[in-house]
């Protein structure tokens, strides 16, 4: 008896783990349909005889991508740094905004441009490491050579702290700005399984 409800419960849980990732996503894109369509369905209900489902989405994307175009010229730039400097003025708006912006370029890959290289330090101990993003170099009047690395927080990227660190204690990760990104994000759940680590003995 014990190893029938074991096999069905290995089954069940095999079935689990498949399915999961796959409602998952059909659920995250009906999420995000709906979420496009309602933009312009209204007005076009208000305004054509029958209502064509997915049509307000299609209207959607084109007036994104047309928002595109229009911010990365000289004309939007100007727009956007205007509507920020507005809500720079704005107390709860101006920490709203600058949380929300800071996510954003974080996961679209806009601010991991802002880094050179990924690598490890030894943070907050000897034999603990930790992923650092390069973001400069300097030398000291030795001529020794440092980092200068941004230590981002779990789960949230955008958050952390600098630090300045010799270069001969650091590790090249061997992993790209996106690949550290995702292991801070996650938790280390998708860091690699192999490092370069070679932890000194006591």
């Amino acid at each position: 008896m014990v190893g029938i409800l074991r096999h069905f419960r290995g089954k069940f849980v095999a079935a689990l783990v498949t399915l999961a990732p796959v409602l998952a996503t059909f659920y995250v894109i009906k999420i995000l349909f709906n979420f496009f369509d309602g933009f312009a369905t209204p007005f076009l209900d208000a305004n054509l005889p029958i209502h064509i489902p997915g049509l307000g989405f299609i209207i959607t994307l084109i007036s994104l991508y047309l928002l595109g175009l229009l911010m990365t010229n000289f004309l939007g730039r100007q727009l956007v740094h205007l509507g920020e400097k507005i809500l720079a003025r704005i107390p709860v708006a101006s920490t709203v905004y600058g949380a929300a912006k800071q996510i954003t370029q974080a996961l679209s890959g806009t601010q991991s441009r802002a880094f050179q290289k990924t690598i490890l330090i030894p943070y907050p101990q000897e034999n603990t490491w930790t992923i650092a993003f390069v973001t400069g170099e300097s030398t000291n009047e030795d001529g020794q050579e440092f980092y200068h690395v941004f230590v981002s927080t779990t789960p949230n990227p955008t958050s952390g702290f600098m630090l300045i660190v010799p270069k001969e204690e650091t590790i090249d990760a061997d992993l790209s700005i996106e690949e550290g990104l995702k292991s801070i994000i996650s938790g280390g759940m998708l860091a690699p399984t192999k490092n370069k680590i070679k932890a000194k003995s006591k």
